[in-house]
Protein backbone atom coordinates (compact mmCIF):
# COMPACT_ATOMS: atom_id res chain seq x y z
CA UNK A 1 0.00 0.00 0.00
CA UNK A 2 1.25 3.27 -1.19
CA UNK A 3 2.12 6.04 1.60
CA UNK A 4 -0.45 8.74 2.54
CA UNK A 5 -0.26 11.96 3.99
CA UNK A 6 -1.47 11.23 7.72
CA UNK A 7 -3.73 12.02 8.97
CA UNK A 8 -5.54 12.47 5.98
CA UNK A 9 -5.77 10.92 3.26
CA UNK A 10 -7.04 11.32 -0.77
CA UNK A 11 -9.48 9.14 -2.54
CA UNK A 12 -11.83 8.89 -5.64
CA UNK A 13 -15.25 9.93 -5.76
CA UNK A 14 -17.23 6.17 -5.28
CA UNK A 15 -20.91 5.37 -5.14
CA UNK A 16 -21.71 5.57 -0.98
CA UNK A 17 -22.49 2.12 0.43
CA UNK A 18 -25.50 1.98 2.67
CA UNK A 19 -23.58 0.83 5.74
CA UNK A 20 -22.87 4.27 6.41
CA UNK A 21 -24.97 6.83 5.13
CA UNK A 22 -23.06 10.12 4.98
CA UNK A 23 -21.99 12.72 2.40
CA UNK A 24 -18.88 11.86 0.23
CA UNK A 25 -17.60 9.44 2.60
CA UNK A 26 -13.75 8.89 2.25
CA UNK A 27 -10.70 6.86 4.03
CA UNK A 28 -8.47 7.01 6.23
CA UNK A 29 -5.34 4.94 6.89
CA UNK A 30 -4.98 3.17 9.63
CA UNK A 31 -1.60 2.48 12.06
CA UNK A 32 0.51 -0.26 10.72
CA UNK A 33 1.37 -1.24 14.19
CA UNK A 34 -1.79 -2.55 15.79
CA UNK A 35 -2.57 -4.66 18.95
CA UNK A 36 -5.24 -6.80 17.07
CA UNK A 37 -5.58 -9.34 20.00
CA UNK A 38 -6.35 -6.78 21.92
CA UNK A 39 -9.41 -5.06 19.68
CA UNK A 40 -12.57 -6.46 20.40
CA UNK A 41 -14.31 -7.91 17.61
CA UNK A 42 -17.47 -10.82 17.18
CA UNK A 43 -16.31 -14.23 17.41
CA UNK A 44 -17.87 -16.30 14.40
CA UNK A 45 -15.66 -19.16 14.09
CA UNK A 46 -18.44 -20.68 11.47
CA UNK A 47 -16.50 -18.25 9.05
CA UNK A 48 -13.34 -20.16 7.42
CA UNK A 49 -11.07 -16.78 7.69
CA UNK A 50 -9.06 -16.36 10.92
CA UNK A 51 -11.14 -13.31 13.15
CA UNK A 52 -7.52 -11.77 13.77
CA UNK A 53 -6.65 -11.83 9.86
CA UNK A 54 -10.44 -10.65 9.03
CA UNK A 55 -9.33 -7.85 11.47
CA UNK A 56 -5.80 -7.24 9.67
CA UNK A 57 -7.99 -6.53 6.29
CA UNK A 58 -10.19 -4.26 8.21
CA UNK A 59 -7.52 -2.02 9.40
CA UNK A 60 -5.97 -1.65 6.32
CA UNK A 61 -8.87 -0.29 4.24
CA UNK A 62 -10.03 3.06 3.60
CA UNK A 63 -13.61 4.23 5.45
CA UNK A 64 -15.55 4.07 1.85
CA UNK A 65 -13.73 0.64 1.18
CA UNK A 66 -14.70 -0.09 4.90
CA UNK A 67 -18.34 0.20 4.45
CA UNK A 68 -18.54 -1.45 0.99
CA UNK A 69 -16.84 -4.90 2.73
CA UNK A 70 -19.52 -4.64 4.78
CA UNK A 71 -21.80 -4.69 3.00
CA UNK A 72 -20.92 -8.47 2.12
CA UNK A 73 -22.00 -10.15 4.85
CA UNK A 74 -23.63 -10.46 8.63
CA UNK A 75 -19.95 -11.26 9.68
CA UNK A 76 -18.47 -8.60 7.72
CA UNK A 77 -20.80 -6.17 8.97
CA UNK A 78 -20.30 -6.97 12.81
CA UNK A 79 -16.60 -6.79 12.33
CA UNK A 80 -16.73 -3.52 10.37
CA UNK A 81 -18.72 -1.76 12.81
CA UNK A 82 -15.78 -2.63 15.84
CA UNK A 83 -15.29 0.19 18.35
CA UNK A 84 -11.54 -0.23 18.38
CA UNK A 85 -11.79 0.94 14.04
CA UNK A 86 -13.57 3.80 14.43
CA UNK A 87 -12.32 5.12 17.21
CA UNK A 88 -8.89 5.45 15.47
CA UNK A 89 -10.38 6.78 12.53
CA UNK A 90 -11.68 9.69 14.33
CA UNK A 91 -8.80 10.05 16.22
CA UNK A 92 -6.32 9.76 13.07
CA UNK A 93 -8.96 12.18 11.00
CA UNK A 94 -9.48 14.84 13.56
CA UNK A 95 -6.45 15.10 15.03
CA UNK A 96 -7.02 18.74 16.68
CA UNK A 97 -9.95 17.75 18.25
CA UNK A 98 -10.12 15.77 21.90
CA UNK A 99 -12.38 12.81 22.46
CA UNK A 100 -13.31 11.08 25.98
CA UNK A 101 -16.22 8.64 27.14
CA UNK A 102 -18.94 10.55 28.79
CA UNK A 103 -18.13 8.67 32.41
CA UNK A 104 -13.81 10.23 31.87
CA UNK A 105 -14.00 12.77 34.56
CA UNK A 106 -10.00 13.90 34.05
CA UNK A 107 -10.70 15.94 30.44
CA UNK A 108 -10.52 19.15 29.18
CA UNK A 109 -14.03 21.62 28.92
CA UNK A 110 -13.19 21.83 25.02
CA UNK A 111 -13.06 18.22 24.89
CA UNK A 112 -15.72 15.97 23.08
CA UNK A 113 -17.76 13.88 25.29
CA UNK A 114 -19.13 9.86 23.54
CA UNK A 115 -21.85 9.02 25.07
CA UNK A 116 -21.16 5.96 27.05
CA UNK A 117 -23.80 3.57 25.52
CA UNK A 118 -22.80 5.14 22.19
CA UNK A 119 -20.64 2.51 18.78
CA UNK A 120 -17.98 4.73 17.74
CA UNK A 121 -19.44 4.55 14.34
CA UNK A 122 -22.43 6.57 15.26
CA UNK A 123 -20.23 8.96 16.73
CA UNK A 124 -18.04 9.41 13.50
CA UNK A 125 -21.00 9.69 11.55
CA UNK A 126 -22.22 12.63 14.00
CA UNK A 127 -19.25 14.47 14.23
CA UNK A 128 -18.81 13.98 10.28
CA UNK A 129 -22.37 15.44 9.89
CA UNK A 130 -22.00 18.33 12.15
CA UNK A 131 -18.71 19.35 10.62
CA UNK A 132 -20.55 18.62 6.59
CA UNK A 133 -23.19 21.20 7.99
CA UNK A 134 -20.38 24.00 8.96
CA UNK A 135 -19.18 23.96 5.66
CA UNK A 136 -22.17 24.09 4.20
CA UNK A 137 -23.10 27.35 5.58
CA UNK A 138 -19.64 28.79 4.29
CA UNK A 139 -20.73 27.80 0.99
CA UNK A 140 -23.85 29.22 1.42
CA UNK A 141 -22.05 32.27 2.48
CA UNK A 142 -19.45 32.67 -0.57
CA UNK A 143 -22.71 31.98 -3.08
CA UNK A 144 -24.96 34.58 -1.74
CA UNK A 145 -21.51 37.06 -2.02
CA UNK A 146 -20.86 36.58 -5.56
CA UNK A 147 -22.02 39.61 -7.81
CA UNK A 148 -22.22 39.26 -11.34
CA UNK A 149 -20.35 36.00 -10.86
CA UNK A 150 -17.35 37.85 -8.97
CA UNK A 151 -16.00 36.93 -5.35
CA UNK A 152 -13.89 40.10 -3.63
CA UNK A 153 -11.70 39.35 -1.68
CA UNK A 154 -12.73 40.32 1.81
CA UNK A 155 -15.71 37.68 1.38
CA UNK A 156 -13.13 34.96 0.46
CA UNK A 157 -11.12 35.56 3.46
CA UNK A 158 -13.96 35.75 5.95
CA UNK A 159 -14.69 32.51 4.34
CA UNK A 160 -11.36 30.78 5.04
CA UNK A 161 -11.34 32.32 8.74
CA UNK A 162 -14.44 30.34 9.02
CA UNK A 163 -12.61 26.99 7.89
CA UNK A 164 -10.25 27.85 10.55
CA UNK A 165 -12.56 28.90 12.98
CA UNK A 166 -14.41 25.25 12.82
CA UNK A 167 -10.62 23.30 13.24
CA UNK A 168 -11.36 22.16 9.85
CA UNK A 169 -8.97 19.19 8.97
CA UNK A 170 -7.41 18.12 5.23
CA UNK A 171 -10.24 14.94 4.48
CA UNK A 172 -12.91 17.50 5.35
CA UNK A 173 -12.12 20.01 3.19
CA UNK A 174 -11.05 17.81 0.33
CA UNK A 175 -14.39 15.85 0.69
CA UNK A 176 -16.49 19.20 0.89
CA UNK A 177 -14.67 21.66 -1.28
CA UNK A 178 -13.11 19.62 -3.85
CA UNK A 179 -16.65 18.44 -5.67
CA UNK A 180 -16.65 19.52 -8.95
CA UNK A 181 -20.61 20.50 -8.22
CA UNK A 182 -19.21 23.43 -6.45
CA UNK A 183 -18.53 26.54 -8.17
CA UNK A 184 -15.15 26.83 -8.96
CA UNK A 185 -14.29 30.15 -5.80
CA UNK A 186 -15.40 26.92 -3.63
CA UNK A 187 -12.72 24.59 -4.74
CA UNK A 188 -10.24 27.60 -4.83
CA UNK A 189 -10.93 28.23 -1.34
CA UNK A 190 -10.39 24.28 -0.17
CA UNK A 191 -6.98 24.40 -1.87
CA UNK A 192 -5.82 27.70 -0.85
CA UNK A 193 -6.75 26.87 2.91
CA UNK A 194 -5.11 23.33 2.77
CA UNK A 195 -1.60 25.16 1.35
CA UNK A 196 -1.72 27.92 3.12
CA UNK A 197 -3.42 27.20 6.83
CA UNK A 198 -2.45 23.16 6.93
CA UNK A 199 0.16 22.82 5.21
CA UNK A 200 -1.01 19.69 3.32
CA UNK A 201 2.24 18.59 0.91
CA UNK A 202 1.61 19.22 -2.63
CA UNK A 203 2.22 16.04 -3.71
CA UNK A 204 -1.09 15.06 -2.06
CA UNK A 205 -2.79 17.88 -2.88
CA UNK A 206 -2.41 16.94 -6.82
CA UNK A 207 -3.76 13.66 -6.44
CA UNK A 208 -6.66 15.14 -4.43
CA UNK A 209 -7.53 17.61 -7.63
CA UNK A 210 -6.64 14.49 -10.17
CA UNK A 211 -8.77 12.34 -8.03
CA UNK A 212 -11.94 14.95 -7.81
CA UNK A 213 -11.41 15.52 -11.74
CA UNK A 214 -11.12 19.89 -10.73
CA UNK A 215 -7.11 19.90 -12.01
CA UNK A 216 -8.37 21.86 -14.88
CA UNK A 217 -10.94 23.85 -13.57
CA UNK A 218 -10.17 27.66 -14.55
CA UNK A 219 -10.46 30.81 -12.43
CA UNK A 220 -9.47 34.64 -13.11
CA UNK A 221 -8.35 37.03 -10.12
CA UNK A 222 -8.25 40.81 -11.16
CA UNK A 223 -6.83 43.18 -8.83
CA UNK A 224 -5.85 47.08 -9.21
CA UNK A 225 -3.10 48.84 -7.30
CA UNK A 226 -2.14 52.21 -7.14
CA UNK A 227 -0.53 54.13 -10.28
CA UNK A 228 2.97 54.99 -9.19
CA UNK A 229 4.46 58.46 -9.02
CA UNK A 230 5.95 60.07 -11.85
CA UNK A 231 8.87 61.73 -10.20
CA UNK A 232 10.06 64.73 -13.11
CA UNK A 233 6.38 65.86 -12.78
CA UNK A 234 5.29 65.23 -9.49
CA UNK A 235 1.99 63.58 -10.43
CA UNK A 236 0.49 60.01 -10.38
CA UNK A 237 -0.08 57.47 -13.01
CA UNK A 238 -3.31 55.77 -13.76
CA UNK A 239 -3.92 52.66 -11.70
CA UNK A 240 -2.77 49.42 -13.03
CA UNK A 241 -4.87 46.61 -13.73
CA UNK A 242 -3.75 43.11 -13.23
CA UNK A 243 -4.90 40.10 -14.16
CA UNK A 244 -4.69 36.31 -13.98
CA UNK A 245 -6.23 33.26 -15.77
CA UNK A 246 -5.20 30.09 -14.59
CA UNK A 247 -6.40 26.55 -13.53
CA UNK A 248 -6.62 25.07 -9.76
CA UNK A 249 -3.23 22.87 -10.47
CA UNK A 250 -1.15 26.35 -11.81
CA UNK A 251 -1.67 27.48 -8.25
CA UNK A 252 -0.46 24.05 -6.65
CA UNK A 253 2.79 23.75 -8.44
CA UNK A 254 3.42 27.76 -7.69
CA UNK A 255 3.27 29.17 -11.29
CA UNK A 256 0.65 31.57 -9.54
CA UNK A 257 2.68 32.68 -6.16
CA UNK A 258 1.73 36.02 -6.64
CA UNK A 259 -2.01 35.29 -6.78
CA UNK A 260 -1.76 33.46 -3.98
CA UNK A 261 -0.13 36.34 -2.20
CA UNK A 262 -2.94 38.87 -3.18
CA UNK A 263 -5.24 36.81 -2.43
CA UNK A 264 -3.68 35.91 1.43
CA UNK A 265 -2.96 40.39 1.39
CA UNK A 266 -6.25 41.22 0.57
CA UNK A 267 -6.54 44.63 -0.68
CA UNK A 268 -4.23 46.72 1.15
CA UNK A 269 -1.80 48.74 0.97
CA UNK A 270 -1.27 49.47 -2.95
CA UNK A 271 -3.75 46.64 -3.56
CA UNK A 272 -7.44 49.06 -3.89
CA UNK A 273 -9.91 45.97 -4.86
CA UNK A 274 -8.92 42.19 -5.64
CA UNK A 275 -12.22 40.35 -7.57
CA UNK A 276 -12.34 36.17 -8.28
CA UNK A 277 -14.08 35.18 -11.06
CA UNK A 278 -14.92 31.58 -12.63
CA UNK A 279 -13.64 31.46 -16.28
CA UNK A 280 -16.81 29.98 -18.35
CA UNK A 281 -19.35 29.46 -15.37
CA UNK A 282 -22.16 26.97 -15.72
CA UNK A 283 -25.25 28.74 -16.66
CA UNK A 284 -27.46 28.37 -14.01
CA UNK A 285 -26.35 28.58 -10.64
CA UNK A 286 -25.19 24.94 -8.62
CA UNK A 287 -26.82 23.51 -5.41
CA UNK A 288 -24.40 22.96 -2.88
CA UNK A 289 -27.08 21.02 -0.90
CA UNK A 290 -25.20 18.31 1.23
CA UNK A 291 -27.32 14.97 1.64
CA UNK A 292 -26.98 12.78 4.49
Amino acid sequence: MSKRYKPQKIHAPQSQPSFMQIDEQVGQQQPKHQNFQACEHPKMTSFPLPDELALRIAWSLQVRDLCALACCSKYWRELCGSDCLWASLARQRWPSLEFCDESTSESSSTAIRRPYDKMWRLFYMEIHNEKAACVASVVRYVEECLTYGSLEVGQYQRAIEELHAMKLGYEDAEMLLFKSNLIVQLNLLGLHYCMNWLRVPIKYIVKALQSWKIADREVCVKWSTLGKWSYGYCIRMNDELHVRQFNLLDIVIAKEEEVLAVLYRGAVHEVLRVQITAVNPPASPLSSQIIF
